[in-house]
């Protein structure tokens, strides 16, 4: 089964602002907590993929 974009990102909403665990808040939501985990995992490295160069862009201006 999948969930909707619209469902994952409330879970991890409710997740950071209210504090709980990852298993306090995969039981809210009735869900397993390997899709929390998962959920989270999969933002986190999202924001982790920046490209970088091997040479710094004014040095080959």
């Amino acid at each position: 089964m999948s969930y909707s974009i619209d469902f994952r990102g409330k879970v991890i909403s409710t997740w950071e602002e209210e504090g709980l665990s990852i298993r306090e808040t995969a039981k809210q939501f009735r869900i397993g907590p390997a899709s929390v985990s998962r959920w989270i995992n999969q933002i986190a490295s999202k924001a982790s993929t920046t490209r970088q160069r091997k040479i710094d862009k004014s040095e080959l201006i």
